[in-house]
């Protein structure tokens, strides 16, 4: 892989000053080791080092990040998410915001009613999001170790022994210890390896080609995508003159180490989308294959996957990126939490119940679109036909699809008899101090009470002060809602005073 470092990117201390030894002081560790360097981990890390919890990233390329990632949509969810650690502003001036999407020529999906303050898809390249990601990292305190790479995992008692090699493999492995390790290192993870977990699945696509270009014509829309045939293929804007164009063409099946040619790119393009555009001066090329995969369990002991370690979807709706990086969300509150001591550990096995399910309909609904996009049977193209229709006139079954490919449907599961809303997703509400993503800046839970309410009622609840931020609602609604730091209902109810609330944020995090 190749890629150009920015200069104008905050600088990470070199592999050959990191230290050996990441094992706290005392009789536990308190470290937390993430082993790649995409989004997904860069935004765990950065949590998790804004909470206060030594963090060391380790990630087996050269300090630099890369444009040749297949990223391009970041979708309402994760822009909420990015907006609680205040970044989603500065992606949005970088990048172009659309409120529609077409599907299968016939289907039109609006945006733009989304409940959401988002309500829009942002299209921008998934450096420009590393970029911003690693930048809060460094001024959190990560500390990087890159050219480093995994050579082994080792877990005894209360810690975990992760073996890594430097530069070039040079020299005898480093023992590196930590209470905890997530593997965010891709879907060939040597983290998902090394504790022994499969990765069950399936190549769906092969041989795609990617390619970056300059078109003589700019395409009518900002994303264009369609299927003709046999032939796929899709352009987006680099945003500097470039574009990068995905095509398949399922007549032609050679391996990924077949070089591609433009003519090649040309021609499915053609195929595909009636023209060309003018493509020429390719500044890269390449072919790979798309996987449907999900590892079983994201959890084994004290190592955690996350991102496409975890799961691995078709490119179809752009979920990908933005899934791994929901993982993330959910997991490095839940890790600080524990390592603080604020939280019994057994709060770290809802990360499974919460994630698996999300990553399952992933698979699902991103196979489903593609699936339905390369439809080539009198029975296929009748039932796509007949799907789009139903989803043109009916507001419900179209609103699912679009909370399913934005992130923004998705619920948590709840203990039976908890309030309607606990596990729901929280929009960014009015407050009397300002918006709820903002509150929810600090990584802690935010308590919303009534107007009406006492404001020192639980204004001070000696332990859980330091971990609760207590807002008003900016309405007359009377709903007691505790939102998780990264944006779901904890609890909620009616009426409550200070010991039912205490009580609810033991219950929230096991204490």
């Amino acid at each position: 892989m190749t890629g150009t470092a920015d200069p104008t990117r905050p600088s990470t201390p070199h592999p050959a000053t990191a230290p050996r030894d990441l094992a706290s002081q005392g009789d536990a560790p308190r470290d937390v080791i993430v082993v790649g360097s995409g989004p997904t981990g860069l935004l765990l890390a950065g949590d998790l080092a804004a909470a206060g919890v030594p963090v060391t990233l380790v990630e087996k390329r050269p300090h630099r990040i890369s444009n040749l990632s297949r990223a391009f949509v970041v979708h309402a969810r994760t822009l909420e998410q990015l907006d609680a650690r205040g970044l989603a502003g500065e992606l949005e001036a970088r990048g172009t915001t659309l409120d529609r999407i077409r599907l299968y020529a016939r289907l039109t999906v609006r945006l733009d009613t989304l409940p959401s303050r988002f309500n829009h898809l942002l299209v921008i390249p998934q450096y420009e999001v590393e970029k911003v990601l690693e930048r809060r990292a460094v001024e959190c305190g990560v500390r990087f170790r890159y050219e480093t790479e995994v050579t082994g995992i080792r877990q005894h008692g209360d810690t975990v022994t992760v073996e890594v090699r430097g530069p070039h493999g040079e020299g005898e492995p480093d023992a590196l210890s930590a209470a905890y390790v997530v593997g965010a290192d891709g879907h060939r993870s040597t983290v998902r390896e090394a504790i022994g977990l499969p990765f069950p699945g399936k190549s769906v696509i092969r041989s795609v080609v990617l390619a970056d270009v300059r078109l003589d014509e700019e395409p009518e829309t900002l994303l264009t995508a369609d299927a003709a045939g046999d032939a796929f293929a899709f352009i987006a804007p680099f945003g500097d003159g470039y574009h990068r164009v995905i095509g398949w063409d399922r007549g032609r099946d050679v391996p990924d180490s077949e070089p591609v040619e433009l003519d090649e790119v040309r021609e499915i393009t053609r195929l595909a989308l009636g023209r060309d555009y003018g493509m020429r001066d390719a500044r890269w090329m390449s072919r790979f294959h798309s996987d449907e995969r999900q590892a079983p369990a994201y959890r084994v002991g004290r190592v955690f996957l996350a991102g496409d370690a975890a799961h691995v979807h078709t490119p179809a709706g752009g979920q990908g990126m933005n899934t791994g990086l929901q993982d993330a969300a959910n997991l490095g509150w839940k890790l600080a939490a524990v390592l603080g001591g604020h939280a019994d550990p057994a709060l770290l096995d809802t990360y499974q119940a919460e994630r698996h399910p999300v990553g399952r309909s992933v698979l699902r609904s991103s196979g489903g679109i593609v699936r339905l996009a390369m439809a080539k049977y009198p029975w296929t193209l009748a039932f796509r036909a007949v799907l789009t229709t139903f989803l043109n006139r009916v507001g419900p079954a179209r609103t699912h699809l679009v909370g399913q490919v934005t992130g923004i449907g998705f619920s948590y599961p709840a203990s039976r008899g908890a309030h309607r809303l606990t596990g729901t997703r929280v929009p960014d509400v009015a407050l009397e101090s300002g918006r709820l993503y903002e509150a929810l800046r600090g990584g802690r839970f935010v308590l919303i009470t009534p107007r009406s309410s006492d404001p020192h009622t639980v204004d001070g609840h000696g332990a859980r002060k330091d971990r609760l931020t207590v807002e008003r609602w900016a309405s007359d609604r009377r709903t007691t809602v505790l939102v998780r730091p990264d944006g779901y209902v904890a609890w909620a109810a009616e009426e409550a005073d200070g010991p039912t609330v205490e009580a609810a944020l033991a219950a929230a995090v096991g204490r």
